[in-house]
């Protein structure tokens, strides 16, 4: 069974789901049969690469939100966090463009690293205090530390058109199957998980597409094979 996540860097749901998804996953008697693969989506894909502000002066300008109704909001976020084991920074945190870290990621996935460079860029923006946006020098430390290669990382960087293509195929993808917000979840593109989910809700959703899965069509008769008992072999 496949589990496609379409979330952001950017967005502290996404951080929180992702633990209470993992948490289902550990739990289910099946995880070692599931395929996750996280897919791009950018909340601010207009946003310039250079353009990088303060969350809570973003959140007031956005939203139109008090300064202290988006502290509570970091506040409550927090609280949530820490529920789920993880660490999160309500103050001083900035805000920026996550395309280049999503071209990472899809180079990430070529290598077999997506998922530690996921939660590497994940603590960095929440939990650490150097930023993540506007500094190359720091998403290549973080690639490296995923264990990809620095001159690979480096490339990437320096090509704006490498593994575009890719992150806006996800974002499109996500479009069509209706997906306006993040983190989203699709189940063997069966079923859908909207948000931050309770992992109750994660653990009911595994067991049901797993259990509605198709059985596999024979082809052809009975030939040779091996099984538990040994291979059977043709008798002169």
């Amino acid at each position: 069974m496949r589990v496609e996540i379409w979330s952001d860097i950017a967005c502290p749901w996404c951080y929180v789901g992702k633990a209470r998804f993992e948490k289902a996953l550990a739990a289910f008697p099946h995880r070692e049969q599931v395929e996750v693969v996280h897919r791009s989506f950018e909340l601010d894909p207009g946003r310039a690469k250079g353009d990088v502000q303060p969350v809570i002066s973003m959140l007031t300008r956005k939203y139109g939100m008090s300064e202290a109704q988006a502290e509570a909001g970091e506040d409550n976020l927090g609280a949530q966090a820490a529920g789920e084991g993880l660490p999160y920074r309500t103050r001083g945190r900035d805000h920026g463009s996550t395309f280049d870290m999503h071209r990472l990621l899809h180079l990430a996935r070529a290598r077999g690293r997506q998922e530690e460079l996921l939660d590497l860029l994940y603590r960095a923006n929440f939990a650490e205090e150097r930023s993540v946006f506007d500094d190359d020098g720091r998403l290549v430390e973080l690639a490296v530390a995923a264990g990809l290669d620095a001159d690979a990382v480096r490339e990437v960087l320096a090509d704006p058109t490498a593994y575009a293509d890719e992150v806006r195929a996800d974002q499109r993808e996500a479009a069509e199957l209706g997906a306006s917000g993040v983190p989203f979840f699709v189940l063997d593109r069966k079923y859908g998980v909207s948000g931050a989910q309770p992992a109750e809700v994660f653990t009911q959703a595994l067991t049901q597409a797993w259990g509605e899965r198709p059985p596999l069509a024979a082809v052809g008769g009975d030939a040779q094979a091996c099984g538990p008992d040994g291979c059977a072999v043709p008798q002169k």
